[in-house]
């Protein structure tokens, strides 16, 4: 008989039984029609074949051995009782059930974040081939244009290569932007990572050449979304930064990009970069903005590869170094060589930054679960104490001991199982609400969190991992029950109960202080989040809205756009409700920087990077606009315009690193580029320190130029207003007022303070979780004090009514009850100590204005703790207080 008949069989008990019953009744039948055939009467014929055929329940119960998994009947038949007996004792199944969920799916939603940032392949044609090619020793993956077409045409290690670079796409014909993820992709984009269209036909190498014509392929969101679904291609247009594009295809729905945590919906060839922004984009030589990927040859091994680019590199830099280099600069350019990392899981900004955050949180939530466990393991323990009487039946007449055990086990991964399931859908909701979490504005981060293999192999591991942790230790102990206690009065003698008790008392312990590291942990965390949201920053960011504005699609030569640019900031500041307003090539804490060496008299560097500083160029009003103080010296005037005198504002950390304590106004500084010296800047004043790229970074040497003398260059520009009012309410003025100067400028509107929460998603994301966390480990574990005291009050029932009969107050009663907690939580505090100063090591690079052993976070946590625990173990001491003494004798 087949496996999977026999397994079907066990599936259907009822079924088989009757199965069998009529294959007997058959055989008995057909030997009684033999025997009567040969003389006998029909009664005589029945008895006659029941006794050739022997007993029909010994036949049947061997019949039915062959026809089933008696292995696996066992097992069903532990599973059935193990129902049974949760459907029995409703409240301790929910109870341990919603508790194992809560652990179980707060695991599996870091989890399935850290399986889309850092474990899911890409979903294209065998990813584990695809690599991509670095900058050797120095780690470097961004490269110019030039460099890619010399490695493109050089290279023979790769049987498919590509690059592409990240950008925003505005979609809008003037006016306020509409934005889209896109790429600028080489022709072998498509092929080399093998996809498929889902309508029309993908990018090839002949749409990338100098002067292509302006096709784009989309993604399938983009095409049902966006431009509704068309049944054909055919006529199909969008305006990409102005310029429009014919869409010749559409690609597979599952593919949405080579970068993880950014779903992308356009893909333009790499060549058109020229036909939005311009003749000589693709040549310039310090434009570092492409990525390359490549799929190596069959044959070829990863060695093989790295000695064939790093042979290539002298060829590929010696051939694209800029002209403006001096020659040290052109010698440790042409040095730079060629290597290769994996690329089978795609690259991604999300995960290098929240990729080791994810790690800690994961370990976080699996000291939950461990806390969890043991509640649960405390609820087996008291239950198997009302079931003392059931095992120690079981154990008389003849059931082995580990026979018993085994069903308890089962009765504990039935338990986690259910508590899996629950935690699956907790992590579909918790693991979405991480998503908005890490999203430092809304809707730039985008992750697969779909249920895989890998996901549910995690979630059932830990399911049965619980099962067997919370599980083993109460079984076994409920089983040290002596046969003989089944015949004394319903069972109620205690067997080996303090031991149990001590068990019990154990594990408070451990949930005590693993709770304790977790709520320093949190601490930390949420003091980092005050320091750095409360440090300051050198601006003020309320009242501030932000104004980015794009002159690409208006035509403009660069005399006209500077003069748009100038008029757009007088408009502004005529604005009824504008309080001032500023421009700038950069707004702190956008993460973007602008940066080079500068040469002053009388100060050597140590180092390059010793004569680093870093720059933005701003209008008059700027400080007062960002609520930034001016120290000493003036600052920006209108006379400071192009033709005048070069001056520049410089913040205290550079005054101080470059000029010591002599006062630097009427000093000079020069910039030092890689062709040599460049303009001279006079200092004409200082600038309070203020945060650059991010509100974590000490503070750095700033140079403040004017804008007017930098040409108001570019086609983009940010303006920023600061106003009494709402930002917000501002918005439609300021689009009247742009778009009057000219109707295809675009604009994006960004609330300043906005922009600085946006900077601190991953402190916030920390914070806010660890504290969560920390929260419900603390509950559990105060839950798990409080029902080991009832317990034990309830097992001391009898010695507290003696002592209230003898007359003992019922305050001696709460401090003996409190007295005996105390101990516990005092025990579980100093071994939590350890463990907090073991565990928050970990953290270090993730703290702000805090040490990991912060005595301060410490001794506040630890007496919040002691608080909660008094609080858990005051109940059961005052219902002790208040018992019958009565009634507790006539118990005894």
């Amino acid at each position: 008989m087949g496996w999977m008949h026999r397994t079907w069989n066990v599936l259907r008990p009822e079924r088989l039984s009757r199965d069998l019953d009529r294959e007997l009744s058959a055989h008995i039948a057909e030997c009684a029609d033999e025997l009567m055939a040969g003389g006998l009467t029909e009664a005589e014929a029945a008895r006659e074949a029941r006794r050739r055929f022997g007993n029909p329940g010994r036949q049947k119960e061997r019949t039915r051995d062959a026809d089933v998994f008696g292995w696996l009947e066992s097992i069903v038949g532990d599973v059935r009782y193990a129902m049974r007996s949760l459907v029995s004792a409703p409240v301790f199944a929910l109870v341990a059930i919603f508790s194992l969920g809560l652990g179980i799916g707060a695991n599996t939603a870091i989890f399935s974040l850290i399986n889309a940032v850092m474990l899911r392949s890409l979903p294209v044609s065998a990813p584990e081939e695809l690599v991509q090619v670095t900058m050797g020793e120095s780690d470097g993956s961004w490269f110019t244009n030039p460099i890619w077409e010399e490695l493109r045409d050089r290279q023979e290690a790769f049987s498919g290569v590509f690059s592409y670079a990240r950008t925003e796409f505005n979609l809008a014909d003037g006016g306020e932007a509409r934005r889209t993820n896109g790429y600028w992709v080489s022709g072998g984009f498509f092929s080399t990572l093998g996809l498929r269209p889902r309508m029309g036909r993908l990018l090839t190498t002949a749409d990338d050449v100098r002067g292509c014509a302006a096709i784009a392929v989309v993604s399938a969101s983009f095409w049902d979304g966006e431009l509704g679904g068309r049944p054909a291609l055919e006529g199909t247009g969008i305006l990409l930064n102005g310029t429009r594009f014919d869409v010749v295809g559409v690609v597979d729905p599952s593919f949405t990009g080579v970068d993880v945590g950014q779903a992308v919906h356009i893909y333009a060839p790499l060549c058109t970069r020229e036909l939005v922004d311009g003749p000589g984009t693709l040549d310039a030589r310090s434009n570092w903005y492409l990525r390359i990927i490549g799929r190596p040859r069959a044959g070829i091994a990863s060695e093989q590869v790295r000695a064939r680019l790093a042979a290539l590199a002298p060829a590929v830099f010696g051939a694209t170094i800029p002209p403006d280099f001096d020659a040290q600069t052109q010698n440790e350019y042409a040095s730079n060589t060629l290597s290769i990392e994996p690329a089978e899981h795609g690259l991604s900004s999300v995960r290098e930054q929240y990729g080791a955050a994810l790690e800690v949180l994961l370990g976080v939530v699996g000291v939950v679960l461990l806390i969890a466990c043991a509640n649960v393991a405390n609820l087996l323990l008291a239950r198997a104490t009302t079931r003392r009487h059931e095992l120690a039946i079981r154990l008389a007449i003849g059931a082995g001991r580990m026979r018993v055990v085994r069903q308890m086990v089962t009765e504990s991964l039935v338990l986690a199982l259910f508590g899996a399931a629950l935690g699956v859908f907790v992590a579909r909701w918790g693991s979405s609400g991480l998503v908005r979490l890490l999203d430092g504005q809304e809707g730039t981060v985008w992750l697969d969190l779909s249920l895989d293999a890998r996901i549910l192999a995690f979630t059932s591991a830990v399911a049965v991992v619980c099962g067997l942790l919370f599980g083993l230790v109460p079984a076994w102990r409920a089983t040290r029950v002596a046969p003989q206690s089944a015949m004394q009065s319903g069972g109620r003698a205690i067997a080996q109960g303090s031991a149990r008790f001590t068990v019990g008392k154990a594990l408070v312990i451990g949930q005590v202080s693993l709770s304790f590291a977790l709520i320093v942990a949190a601490g930390l965390l949420l003091g980092t989040f005050r320091n750095v949201v409360t440090v300051d920053s050198g601006f003020v960011a309320e009242g501030v809205l932000l104004v980015r504005t794009d002159l690409h699609r208006t035509g403009l030569v660069e005399e006209g756009r500077a003069l748009a640019k100038q008029a757009i900031l007088a408009r502004l500041r005529a604005t009824p409700g504008v309080r001032s307003a500023s421009a700038s090539h950069l707004t702190p804490v956008s993460g973007h920087a602008w940066n080079g060496r500068i040469l002053v008299e009388g100060y050597t560097p140590q180092s390059m990077p010793d004569a680093l500083v870093f720059y933005n160029a701003v209008s008059d009003d700027f400080l007062k606009t960002m609520g930034t103080r001016l120290v000493a010296g003036r600052d920006f005037q209108r006379i400071d315009r192009l033709g005048a005198p070069r001056v520049a504002l410089i913040n205290q950390t550079m005054a101080h690193k470059f000029f010591g304590t002599a006062s630097p106004i009427g000093r000079v500084f020069t910039e030092d580029g890689p062709g040599g010296a460049g303009p001279a800047h006079t200092i004409i004043g200082i600038v309070e320190d203020t945060k650059y790229s991010t509100l974590r970074e000490d503070p750095l040497p700033i140079a403040y130029l004017p804008i007017a003398q930098e040409g108001w260059t570019g086609r983009e520009v940010n303006y920023a207003i600061r106003t009494d009012a709402d930002p917000a309410a501002l918005e439609a003025a300021v689009s009247r007022e742009v778009g009057a100067i000219h109707p295809a400028i675009t604009i994006v509107f960004t609330p300043f303070d906005r922009q600085v929460a946006s900077s601190l998603s991953r402190e916030r994301l920390l914070a806010m979780l660890a504290g969560f966390f920390g929260a419900l480990a603390l509950t559990l574990s105060m839950i798990g004090l409080y029902g080991t005291m009832s317990y034990a009050v309830a097992r001391r029932r009898v010695e507290i009514g003696v002592r209230l009969a003898l007359g003992a107050a019922p305050g001696s009663i709460v401090q003996m009850v409190v007295r005996e907690a105390g101990w516990l939580i005092v025990i579980g505090l100093v071994l939590g100590v350890g463990v907090a100063v073991a565990g928050t090591r970990s953290l270090e690079a993730f703290l702000f204005g805090v040490t990991p052993t912060d005595p301060r976070t410490i001794a506040v946590c630890g007496a919040f703790l002691v608080l909660a625990a008094l609080a858990a173990a005051a109940l059961p001491a005052w219902r002790a207080s208040r018992s019958d003494p009565l009634t507790a004798l006539r118990e005894s």
